[in-house]
């Protein structure tokens, strides 16, 4: 603002003094006379002021001619001038249209155009750390992975670029299938940016496929520690990489450490019930069975599992079946509205003979609920009474045709795994393996009554699901003609 006022008030002062000036020469007398080797010149006022300022101005042209003539011979030298400055601005103008342009093509899906526009940019501009992110994912879109992984190289050589580069390196990796070097990466990744969500759920997957399960455990901790889990998820997740970490030293010989891992694991998820057996197990080895049944007794208070059961049976696995329905009693008596405490007290009391009773502990299961189980339950609970064959026939035809009953199954996939696993073996997805319902199928397999009350063989268990009456022979294997029989182990 001063500086403008300046140079406004020096003007007015110029033009005043020139002013000032051509008028003292026009009143002035005579003339200006010039005399050199000979050659006189004359000039009146008038003509003096006008020589002047074409000398003036002649004088001023030469000086820009000169000053251009300089500026060339600078530029063609390389030199920053005027004229450089001009082609810059141009270049660059044309640059950053170039990768608005790529950027346009990219985001509408069209890789051929944004690496061509990307490229051009990249000439235009001389600003890798702009193009060379632009270059490579458009070299992404049009699939050429080759030359993405040359520009996500060349933006490991900047510090501001680098993390760009390494996850660009660690996705080509992944979909590539190299999972040891896109590990790596993701470590290092993680070492750079351990906020950024992404590469961490990149590097837990890794490290879960990898079984890397104290890894795993360290970047839930970091998830959690910046804000990207939330706290039961993350105590949940922890106890299913704790178990994981147990039954891997299990198989590795070393007990005691797995016990301990199994009880944490259990501490963190009560509701996780391969943590819970684990628990139990390992009470029983260290021969204390009680330990092992509170265990057991306070999963099945908080959800009753079958798979509960099993392991509260194997505590005194050659016990008679009198006996077994005593010691259940604990079960029983807790969540005695549930369905598998209904199936439950009903098996135990088929194993002894006691139908009525069976029947009583059913209830309208098979028929508010009816499930491949509790029809072969009815069915057995039938056949015990002394029903016909035609009524047990069809009790067994309906369940082989029944909803299934509960299984390990994937929340993401929907696959069906026999054993619960920490992360599904078909879409590789991180505790999804859940215990629920199938989708209703045609193909089904037989569930005939589980552990605690005997298992079938493998001929057994074809020729049930071949032929209903071949299931209703079974049955009588099983205890279903004969209440003096014990139940096989």
């Amino acid at each position: 603002m001063l500086w403008s006022l300046i140079k406004i008030l020096s003007f007015v002062a110029a033009v005043t003094a020139v002013t000032f000036g051509a008028g003292m020469l026009m009143e002035a007398q005579g003339g200006v006379t010039i005399q050199y080797a000979g050659v006189e010149l004359s000039f009146g006022p008038f003509q003096a002021v006008i020589t002047v300022l074409v000398l003036i101005v002649g004088l001023w042209v030469l000086l820009k001619f000169i000053g251009l003539l300089i500026a060339v011979l600078r530029f063609i030298n390389g030199d920053e001038t005027a004229l450089s400055r001009y082609f810059d601005r141009n270049r660059e103008s044309r640059g950053f249209e170039a990768l608005s342009d790529g950027l346009m093509a990219l985001a509408s899906g069209d890789g051929r155009e944004a690496m061509a526009k990307a490229k051009k940019a990249d000439r235009l501009l001389n600003r890798p750390d702009l193009t060379n992110l632009v270059v490579a994912q458009a070299a992404v879109a049009n699939g050429d992975a080759a030359t993405a992984k040359a520009t996500f190289k060349k933006l490991l050589q900047d510090p501001k670029t680098r993390f760009v580069g390494i996850y660009g390196l660690l996705q080509q990796n992944l979909q590539a299938g190299e999972t040891d070097i896109a590990l790596k990466l993701a470590e290092h990744a993680f070492a750079l940016k351990p906020k950024h969500l992404e590469t961490q759920d990149a590097l837990l997957k890794l490290q879960a496929s990898q079984e890397d399960w104290q890894g795993v455990r360290t970047t839930l901790n970091a998830k959690l520690k910046h804000g990207a889990l939330p706290r039961d998820v993350y105590k949940r997740r922890d106890g299913v990489f704790a178990l994981s970490q147990a039954q891997e030293l299990r198989g590795e010989g070393k007990l005691e450490a797995a016990h301990k891992l199994a009880v944490e694991a259990n501490r963190l998820s009560p509701t996780l019930v391969p943590a819970t057996l684990l628990v139990a197990r390992g009470h029983l080895e260290q021969e204390k069975p009680k330990l092992a049944a509170k265990a057991l007794l306070a999963a099945w208070l908080l959800d009753p599992h079958p798979e509960l059961a099993a392991g509260f049976a194997a505590i005194a696995p050659e016990e008679s079946a009198e006996d077994r329905l005593k010691r259940f009693s604990v079960l029983t008596k807790s969540a005695p509205a549930h369905p598998e405490t209904k199936m439950l007290l009903a098996e135990l009391n088929i194993a002894i003979g006691d139908y009525q009773v069976a029947r009583s502990a059913l209830g309208n299961l098979a028929t508010s609920d009816p499930t491949m189980r509790s029809l072969t339950i009815l069915a057995a609970i039938e056949r015990g009474d002394g029903a016909d064959d035609q009524s047990v026939r069809q009790l067994l035809t309906q369940a082989i045709s029944a909803q299934r009953d509960p299984q390990w199954i994937c929340d993401n996939c929907g696959d069906v795994h026999q054993d619960w696993e920490p992360v599904c073996l078909n879409c590789n997805a991180i505790d999804s393996i859940g215990w629920k319902r199938p989708p209703q199928s045609e193909a089904v397999s037989p569930q005939m009554l589980p552990l605690i009350v005997g298992h079938m063989s493998p001929v057994e268990q074809d020729a049930a699901f071949v032929s209903p009456t071949a299931k209703i022979e079974v049955l009588d294997d099983l205890g279903g003609g004969d209440a003096t029989k014990e139940p096989k182990e």
